[in-house]
């Protein structure tokens, strides 16, 4: 069997397509325009590099970006002022605060601050909560980006078994409490394992859909996926590489080589997840815009 690889990348790029021509008509319709503020705090080379791909992809498609650079050393007071300032400003319709946030600052007071109808992230509780009852203003970017994965490769959810591992409130239990909704694209049943799970590899086995999130370079191996499962892999990880120029080379959280010879279908890392993550950020800063304005 060879596994259909689910092209992050592809689907990223035909949803970008279908946002610019909504911004298009946002703006000769209503003379609107989304606005996106990025705030980051210190110079993280990860979150730089997220920043400045978050920037270049709200160029591409239409949307206004505010970019709002910030010492390390800055306080949590100064940052929090900041925030009520974006609130307050009609041309900003998303907010999103760069994690991690050095460590005087309190990240949880800083995510509450942002109000939820600017909350493009999806992570305030009230947004967590709607979601959570399956009445959501965002869904969270990495989960909602999984989700729109499978339905935009055909992959059938509903009625599915789908196996996540991982628990983190960034995707694990966000996902499962997504893809459990009765609702378009859901209606599956979800089990939830991780590192505490007894004997894993019987649990994973079970998935017609395997969701790997567990944070640990090529975790998922072979002997745990079902044959002919559909594996999406959301993890991230820099293993050392001496053949690479750059010393590193990046990986998922599944064993990629040995699992696609056993999956239906899978998506690769880098090209898979990642991209969908920016690409449900702009969906969501479009849909703020729209909602602030009362347009359906």
């Amino acid at each position: 069997m060879t596994a259909k690889i689910i092209s992050g990348n592809k689907i990223a790029e035909e949803m970008r397509a279908e946002m610019k021509i909504e911004i298009e008509q946002l703006k000769s319709k209503h003379n609107l325009v989304p606005g996106l503020a990025v705030v980051l705090v210190g110079e993280n080379p990860a979150s730089v590099v997220y920043v400045r791909n978050k920037k270049k992809s709200c160029e591409e498609i239409g949307i206004n970006s505010y970019e709002h650079k910030l010492p390390a050393d800055t306080s949590e007071e100064k940052l929090l002022a900041l925030v009520d300032k974006l609130n307050a400003d009609d041309s900003v319709h998303g907010i999103l605060v760069q994690l991690p946030l050095p460590k005087q600052i309190d990240e949880n007071k800083v995510l509450n601050k942002i109000i939820p109808t600017k909350d493009v992230d999806g992570f305030h509780p009230f947004n967590v909560g709607r979601m959570l009852v399956g009445d959501p203003i965002f869904l969270p970017c990495t989960p909602h980006g999984v989700q729109q994965m499978l339905i935009r490769s055909g992959v059938k959810v509903e009625g599915s078994h789908v196996v996540i591992v991982g628990r983190s409130n960034i995707v694990g239990k966000p996902v499962a409490a997504i893809l459990v909704q009765k609702a378009k694209g859901a209606d599956a049943t979800v089990t939830i394992c991780h590192s505490r799970t007894k004997n894993l590899p019987a649990v994973t086995q079970l998935g017609d859909i395997l969701i790997a999130a567990i944070g640990v370079p090529e975790f998922v191996k072979a002997d745990m996926v079902r044959e002919g499962a559909v594996v999406i892999d959301v993890g991230v990880n820099r293993v050392e590489d001496k053949t690479n120029p750059k010393g590193f080379k990046l990986v998922g959280d599944v064993d990629f080589e040995a699992v696609k010879a056993k999956a239906s279908a899978i998506s690769p890392v880098p090209g898979g997840v990642g991209p969908m993550t920016i690409t449900m950020l702009l969906h969501n800063t479009i849909r703020a815009a729209k909602l602030k304005h009362n347009i359906a």
